[in-house]
This record gives C-alpha cells, sequence and structure tokens, in this order.
C-alpha cells in the first residue's frame, strides 16, 4: 500500500504544479540561476479584509532586467520605465532602462479566488550567488490595501515581500529559460540528445529527466543515472498501463539499448527519476547528470530545466506533459 501512495505521489508531483499559496503574495520559483531567463509568478490568494483585489501593482528589484509583463483578460496593464543601476547588455545591446514596475488594473480578483500575475525578464549575471531579488507587491481593493514589502528577509515580519533567491550560473549557458536542449552528446556509438527536466515546484521530493538515446552499434543497456549536485539518488523508471492503471516500477536492471535503433525516454513512459531532491529544479537552470551504459561506459550530459509541463525539448510544452 506503501508503495502504491508513494508512487501516486510521485506522478502527481512531476505532473503538477505546486498548489497556490493562500496566505502571502508569494512567487511561484523560488530560486534561479545568475545570469538565466526568470519568469516571477506572484501568486494571489486572497484579497484585502475580505475585499476584492482591484488592482496590483509591483516594483522590480535591481538585476532584473528587460521586465515584459503578461496581459489578462479583464485587467489594464501599465508600465512604468526607468533607469537600470547599472548597464545590462543584451544580445550584444546595452540597456541602461527598462520596466520598473508593472500595474495591473481595472480586475475584481474575489476575496475567496485565486489568480496568478506574470512577469519575465533576465537575472543579470552579475548579481551574486545568495542574492535575494525581491518584488515589493501591492494589492489595493476599494476601500484597503495589502502591501507585501518588507524586504528585510526576516521570517516574523507580517507583509513580507515575495522574493527569489539567486544562485550559481550552470557551467553551460542558462540565459533564456525555454532554450532548447544543448547540442547531442556522442558516447561511442551512442548520441544523446534531447535531455531535459521539467521544473520543479518548491518540496518537491523528486523530478523526472528525459533524453533520447540512439544506437549505431551493437546493443547497449542504460544502467544507471546520478545528478549529485540536485539528487541524492537516481533510478531508471518505466510507466505503462496495466488494464486500466497507469503503474511505475523501477528498471533494476536497467533499459535497453537496442543495436540500430534509438529509445526515447518522455513524460508517461521511460524516465529517469531524481530523488531525494535537495533544491527545486528552476527553468532555465543546467544541471550535469551523469549516464552509465553497460558497454559504452560512463558519459556527462548537460541537463536543461523547462517548465513544469515541457513535454517535449526542454522549454517546448507538449499535450503529454504528465509524468
Amino acid at each position: 500500500m506503501q508503495k502504491h501512495m508513494f508512487g501516486a505521489l510521485c506522478a502527481a508531483t512531476l505532473g503538477l504544479a505546486a498548489a497556490p499559496a493562500l496566505a502571502h503574495a508569494t512567487l511561484e520559483a523560488t530560486q534561479t540561476p545568475a545570469g538565466a531567463a526568470y519568469r516571477a509568478v506572484i501568486r494571489i490568494g486572497h484579497g484585502c479584509d475580505g475585499q476584492a483585489t482591484q488592482s496590483l501593482r509591483v516594483a522590480l528589484p535591481e538585476g532584473f532586467y528587460n521586465a515584459k509583463p503578461m496581459p489578462k483578460a479583464g485587467w489594464t496593464l501599465e508600465t512604468v520605465k526607468g533607469a537600470y543601476a547599472h548597464p545590462f547588455d543584451n544580445h550584444g545591446t546595452e540597456m541602461t532602462e527598462g520596466t520598473r514596475e508593472v500595474v495591473w488594473s481595472g480586475g475584481a480578483l474575489q476575496d475567496d479566488w485565486y489568480d496568478e500575475f506574470v512577469i519575465r525578464g533576465t537575472v543579470g549575471p552579475q548579481v551574486a550567488p545568495g542574492t535575494v531579488l525581491y518584488f515589493p507587491t501591492v494589492q489595493e481593493c476599494a476601500s484597503a490595501k495589502a502591501d507585501w514589502s518588507d524586504v528585510s528577509g526576516r521570517e516574523e515580519v507580517p507583509n513580507p515581500a515575495p522574493g527569489v533567491t539567486v544562485i550559481a550560473a550552470g557551467g553551460h549557458d542558462a540565459g533564456h529559460a525555454g532554450a532548447p536542449a544543448a547540442a547531442p552528446v556522442r558516447l561511442g556509438a551512442l548520441e544523446l540528445s534531447g535531455v531535459y527536466a521539467r521544473a520543479t515546484p518548491p518540496g518537491a521530493p523528486v523530478a523526472g529527466g528525459f533524453l533520447t538515446v540512439a544506437n549505431a552499434g551493437d546493443e547497449d543497456r542504460l544502467t544507471a543515472a546520478s545528478a549529485e549536485s540536485v539528487a541524492g539518488r537516481a533510478e531508471i523508471h518505466e510507466m505503462a498501463m496495466e488494464g486500466d492503471v497507469m503503474k511505475m516500477r523501477r528498471l533494476a536492471d536497467g533499459l535497453p539499448i537496442p543495436a540500430g535503433g534509438a529509445v526515447e525516454l518522455k513524460p508517461g513512459g521511460y524516465h529517469i527519476m531524481f530523488m531525494d531532491l535537495k533544491q527545486p529544479l528552476v527553468e532555465g537552470q543546467v544541471v550535469d547528470v551523469t549516464l552509465t551504459f553497460q558497454k559504452a561506459g560512463e558519459v556527462v550530459v548537460p541537463m536543461t530545466v523547462g517548465p513544469m509541463k515541457a513535454g517535449g525539448k526542454a522549454g517546448q510544452g507538449g499535450e503529454h506533459a504528465g509524468h
């Protein structure tokens, strides 16, 4: 019974986003690499003392550049421009100013409703790991206000600003969340391509890793995987229908790679399960994964982290987004 419950939990964790926070205004992803694109998803789970939220104001932190908010149906969107404290190199073009504040107004988000407000931008490569970038947020209602603007970082404050912690950039270009996976990696007769994982919500215990292995030689077998920087252990798994039930099982003997053929590890099928996660996987992050083959040997490949519901190559959503 416990194994079945754990399997269901893993499948749910890999296939669903985090449940909405219903207290403070919070950010969906709480970590992001320096130099990477970051999708700031601000989650609003209540109004102002029972009143509906009619407008939301978000101030953008220094170090968060080239910001572009997502329009919302039924809301008016405004941006306030201003100078950056430090210029930003945007693909060879120096940017000295940009959006510094975003305002959604004219809506009616009821107190017992939940919604998300999205701003996409880039975290500057000069931002030091460990820095917390705060997004002070103010909800305005008919005759009240909810102010989430305290940037002290103290846990006991009643009105903390949503914040994201900057982590060290990977050894590969993580500058564009949702970018294609790295170039194929060759190991003897094997070609490994499309290596990616899905971003995970805070607190998720597991993550799925996917790739395609093409084999131009004799039959081989994927026997082990590891990503020690982010996961305590990893296993090779298969999901398959047994009657009317989708079940997941570990491939204790590894995954055969047929001679002259190819095997795709994808959501809903074969996959690598990274377990005992040490930290959330953040969209745009690149993680080194070690793969071991019975004949070809061992190789380290860069794994690009795509969106939570990525279903194809990293950064591309798909209709088969379930784990």
